[in-house]
């Protein structure tokens, strides 16, 4: 069984780590190299920069925290928020990223995934899906869209469909934050995480919802035989638990350890 991971998940908008409530309410979460040196330290096993104003100006702060954070810590980074093309990315990676998100550029230009993942490899290639709860369809199963520009535009496109369509033009990953449960700490949208993860062959990574560490630990564990009971998610995003001093990455380790889940130590 291959170790599942803990993501610290860093929100940087004008160079400082914020945090919202359902993509709303952003307040200051901290100093993003001083957070990120934390949770090198603490044992986590990637980190995640997500650049919220994703603006050419914001990108270009974000990629200087990048910079910063690289030097000071061994382990991978995702940096993701307003890369619209391969020169962008090339600007992550150069930076210090080991790979790069996208989300509603490739929403408006699917051929932009596979463009990606020629020039660094599927590897290098996570796709962001923000999905919300958009009804159901005739047989009364949720559906999912897939939202752009950051929660606020409902594109009409299924999101479970979106990520498949993402994996076969070359996207090596999947980040799925539910817009739902986004910083409510009630729990991760499970059905979500285990109705995408049904669907795709790449690793899954869940997000949006942490509030305990039994909550974090159900993410990652399989369905039990009632076949509702885990996500089995390849990796759980944390953010707010983390950020505010709620736990460490070795709590939540220990405690998903204690129920089962293989972690990396």
């Amino acid at each position: 069984m291959l170790a599942k991971r803990i993501i610290p998940c860093l929100d940087v908008d004008d160079g400082r780590v914020v945090k919202g409530v359902q993509f709303k309410g952003i307040q200051d979460a901290g100093d993003p190299v001083d957070l990120a040196r934390r949770y090198n330290d603490q044992g986590a096993d990637e980190l995640t920069f997500l650049d919220i104003g994703a603006s050419y100006k914001s990108r270009a702060t974000l990629l200087d925290v990048v910079g910063r954070v690289a030097r000071e810590v061994f382990i991978p980074l995702c940096v993701g928020g307003g890369i619209r093309t391969v020169e962008d990315m090339r600007d992550a990676m150069n930076a210090g990223a080991d790979k790069v998100s996208v989300c509603t550029s490739a929403l408006r230009n699917p051929g932009l995934i596979a463009e990606m993942a020629r020039a660094y490899g599927s590897q290098c290639v996570v796709l962001s899906v923000d999905a919300k709860r958009c009804g159901a369809d005739a047989a009364g199963r949720p559906v999912w869209h897939a939202f752009a520009k950051g929660g606020r535009e409902d594109t009409g496109i299924d999101a479970v469909k979106w990520a498949v369509q993402a994996v076969e033009l070359g996207a090596g990953e999947i980040l799925l934050n539910s817009i739902d449960a986004d910083g409510t700490g009630a729990g991760y949208d499970l059905e979500l995480t285990r109705t995408v993860i049904e669907a795709v062959p790449v690793p899954v990574i869940a997000s949006g919802g942490a509030g305990s560490l039994e909550q974090i630990a159900r993410a990652l564990m399989p369905p039990g035989p009632e076949g509702n009971s885990g996500g089995d998610a390849d990796a759980a995003l944390v953010a707010s638990m983390l950020h505010f001093g709620r736990t460490t990455i070795a709590e939540i380790k220990t405690y998903a350890e204690s129920k089962g889940v293989t972690v990396r130590w």
